[in-house]
């Protein structure tokens, strides 16, 4: 075995066997690592790209306050976003809190009252249910007489494309969700994007058609925008911040969407022209340069993670080897006690906080109690490795992030040595 095992056995005291395994494993996903890479190399030339076309330079990093007008790195960081995904226009700000506040004004940008909404991939991830008005949710869209309507995923997971085609007739806007959020389906590829558009605008050709990209960013060659979707919404402290961006979230499409949301981001009248930088343009613009990287390294630590696991009998979505559309790892464990022992697993192996033992707990926007590993440099960066769960059957851990794979390895290592142990509680 090589230096790095060795180190893992000696400070981490990881089994012989465990490391046997881990070495066999990293030979058996070579190919994989492989086609990551190759999808890592052609989104970064396309970053890099849109930083050279767009003049980026030293003066773009200088700090604006108060109104923000004329902020010059704020400007050119809209303008190598939508570049580099390959789209009109984008709005990419630090004043976006989260990835449900980005989400949100990306929806109360563009429905009004009376308007309907369709998710046409099933349940929304937990945290929109309150801003769509399904579970409370006081300001949420039903609250200002927005219809929504929900659509059901098939018994495998896919999309029903003849209950899409019928149940988005007359809607303002269609919203699918790429990743899978806490649930047990697989994420949506961007191919399979395309043929749900095919399907809305066939049936309801005025439709709008947004897309929950989170997690999503970097991890194909081609994005939702690419596809058809009207446009786009994620987190900065997700792919596309690249570990460094310290807050944020774009929306990314046609101009005339993203404009509509700028407007409710600030105030109609003002919309993209204010919002002072404070300091944040260096950090925003170098992690999206790092995002294609950081993102092929979160993917391998997936990847890693799913087939020593798989290997210890562990029921692993997705697959090592299959193709993937979100950086989300699923491992099931069955009960609360496993998937609660594996979350301190992963916190104890976290650069940050690594002596921290998470717990269970009530957690705004979610109805169950979760758990939450995340010992991170940016608080609740999702990029960086973390796990959690809802603290309900299946008990699914969902792992994802990493900015660096060997650390991510360290941590399913540790946990895999530790559910081989006589009476483990993983």
């Amino acid at each position: 075995m090589n230096g790095v095992y060795d180190f893992i056995k000696k400070e981490y005291g990881v089994p012989d066997e465990i490391c046997a395994l881990a070495e066999e494993t990293e030979s058996r996903i070579k190919s994989v690592f492989e086609r990551i890479d190759r999808v890592r190399d052609l989104n970064q030339l396309k970053v890099l790209k849109s930083m050279q076309k767009n003049g980026l330079a030293e003066r773009h990093f200088n700090f604006s306050t108060g109104y923000g007008y004329a902020d010059l790195g704020r400007d050119i960081l809209d303008r190598i976003y939508a570049d580099a995904f390959g789209c009109e226009d984008a709005l990419v700000r630090s004043q976006f809190i989260s990835g449900t506040h980005t989400l949100a004004v990306a929806l109360f940008g563009i429905l009004r009252p009376g308007d309907t909404v369709v998710s046409v991939t099933g349940k929304p991830y937990d945290t929109l249910e309150e801003v769509i008005g399904i579970r409370g949710g006081d300001g949420s869209l039903a609250d200002f007489g927005i219809s929504y309507r929900q659509i059901g995923l098939l018994p495998d997971g896919k999309p029903d494309h003849r209950a899409i085609a019928e149940g988005v007739k007359g809607a303002k806007l269609a919203i699918m969700q790429r990743s899978r959020g806490y649930s047990t389906r697989g994420a949506i590829s961007v191919e399979e994007i395309g043929n749900i558009v095919e399907t809305v605008k066939k049936a309801s050709p005025d439709t709008v058609i947004m897309c929950d990209n989170c997690y999503g960013e970097f991890v194909d060659v081609v994005e939702p925008v690419n596809a058809g979707v009207d446009y786009m919404a994620g987190s900065l402290i997700k792919n596309p911040g690249g570990g460094l961006a310290l807050s944020g979230g774009y929306i990314a499409g046609k101009a005339e969407y993203v404009e509509k949301c700028a407007n409710r981001l600030t105030a109609p009248g003002l919309g993209r022209h204010v919002g002072s930088s404070l300091g944040n343009t260096r950090n925003m613009i170098q992690g999206f340069y790092f995002a294609p990287h950081v993102v092929s390294e979160s993917l391998k630590g997936a990847v890693f993670t799913a087939a020593l696991f798989e290997k210890l009998g562990y029921d692993t979505s997705p697959a090592y080897d299959a193709h993937r559309s979100d950086i989300v790892q699923t491992i099931r464990f069955e009960s609360p006690e496993k998937l609660a022992a594996f979350c301190r697993i992963v916190q104890s192996a976290a650069p940050v906080d690594s002596d921290a033992v998470p717990v269970a707990d009530d957690m705004p926007g979610y109805e169950a109690q979760v758990i939450m590993a995340a010992g991170n440099f940016v608080q609740g960066a999702s990029i960086e490795l973390s796990a959690d769960g809802p603290m309900v059957p299946p008990y699914m851990a969902f792992m994802q992030g990493g900015l660096n794979y060997i650390n991510i390895k360290l941590a399913a290592m540790i946990a895999a040595g530790e559910a081989e142990k006589p009476g483990s509680r993983v």
